[in-house]
């Protein structure tokens, strides 16, 4: 069995999230050891053993991945390079710290998928710059506008926005996004061979064939659409973004398990305010008086409380906040695309981009701006680090 084989088998017996299986990773042991223990039944798996207990004999790794390459699509790993690495280390890490108060950071679940399934461009650039927006199904007239207004404002920044594809609010935020021929990911709660709702088919589609946009689950093909696993997508989509919006949602709406996961993994939680004659604006305005959300009412509120988020490493923000330079108020992702940068010679623009693993229209927008704080020079399409005495071309 390939290696590639032995994620396919693993992400079939093993339904994610498995603490127990992310355990052994990190004690060094390979997904091709893993495979054979678990067929085996090694002792050594420890509680493993028992997880899989009932499906080790799920022998369909090879129909598996053929049945996402008839889809176009994909298997990645974190083996692989388009893997959201920093995205969840830092989502995942910050939920077993131990700085989350949320209780379901301290659950069984809080902790990062071991394999994806892909259908589209790479999830790593997709999401380099994003933001979850979510809600009701029983969207309003009121809801589905300022979805609108919200997502489009943000896409025209080069803002990815991540949703769930359901029915309402989250089928707005995508519809927005694709007509704006910006960037959206949708995360599925079943196997890419399956639409759910079925209605949306068509769309995520072409979500998969804008170029630019993805449709990722955690589940093999074949898997079907259950309520656990409803829940356990919204962890994945609160932790490959920045920060979780809530458009519209009533006081028990699902949709709020979404922000509950965004405050566990260390994201920004935003709620956008309803009329007060609304009952689907119920669950916003209690997280919002509880102070559980952000009160956002445009794409620049968003912009400015995500705006200067940066690594969860100290040693790096130190090195931000005191190197004496210009560049040290740079954001994350300005930083990136700077580093990628050189003094003495023009580097082009998709020589940049892949540099510095950004999307080549986020780039371009951030070439731009760092153009005018007089830290980048052009020349023509080509980019270089301005030093003194140099003058633009």
């Amino acid at each position: 069995m390939s290696a590639r084989e032995s994620w396919a088998y693993l992400s079939r017996v093993v339904e994610g999230p498995s603490r127990h299986l992310q355990d052994l990773f990190r004690e060094g042991h390979s997904a091709d050891d893993i495979a054979a223990a678990i067929r085996n039944r090694k002792p050594w798996l420890g509680p493993l053993l028992g997880e899989t207990a009932s499906r080790h004999g799920w022998e369909r790794a090879t129909e598996d991945l053929a049945r996402i390459e008839e889809l176009g699509g994909r298997l990645i790993t974190p083996e692989d390079t388009e893997w959201p690495r920093r995205e969840l280390d830092q989502a995942f890490g910050f939920a077993a710290s131990g700085l989350s108060e949320h209780i379901r950071s301290h659950q069984a679940d809080a902790v990062p998928p071991h394999a994806l399934w892909v259908r589209g461009g790479s999830l790593a650039r997709a999401i380099a710059q994003s933001v979850a927006v979510v809600g009701t199904r029983a969207v309003s007239r009121y809801g589905m506008e300022a979805t609108r207004m919200i997502t489009g404002g943000l896409s025209s920044h080069q803002w990815s926005i991540v949703s769930g594809g359901a029915l309402g609010i989250d089928t707005a935020a995508h519809e927005e996004v694709l007509q704006k021929q910006g960037t959206t990911v949708m995360v599925a709660a079943c196997g890419l061979d399956r639409a759910y709702p079925a209605r949306n088919q068509p769309l995520f589609d072409q979500i998969a064939s804008s170029g630019s946009g993805v449709v990722v689950s955690e589940y093999p093909p074949g898997i079907p659409p259950q309520r656990h696993r409803f829940l356990t997508r919204n962890r994945l989509v609160a932790a490959l973004t920045q920060g979780t919006v809530i458009v519209e949602a009533a006081w028990r709406s699902g949709a709020l398990n979404t922000l509950s996961w965004a405050s566990a993994l260390g994201r920004v939680a935003m709620a956008v305010p309803g009329p007060v004659t609304s009952a689907n604006s119920l669950g916003c305005h209690d997280r919002i008086r509880d102070g559980r959300a952000q009160l956002v009412t445009s794409s620049d509120d968003i912009r400015a409380l995500l705006g200067g988020i940066g690594e969860l490493d100290l040693e790096k923000q130190y090195e931000l906040q005191f190197p004496g330079t210009a560049p040290q108020g740079l954001s994350r992702n300005e930083l990136r695309v700077y580093d990628a940068l050189e003094e003495n010679r023009d580097r082009d623009t998709e020589e940049v981009a892949a540099t510095a693993g950004l999307p080549l229209a986020l780039t371009v927008h951030l070439l731009v701006d760092l153009g005018k704080q007089g830290l980048v020079l052009r020349n023509g399409t080509r980019w270089r680090r301005n030093t003194p005495g140099d003058q633009e071309v």
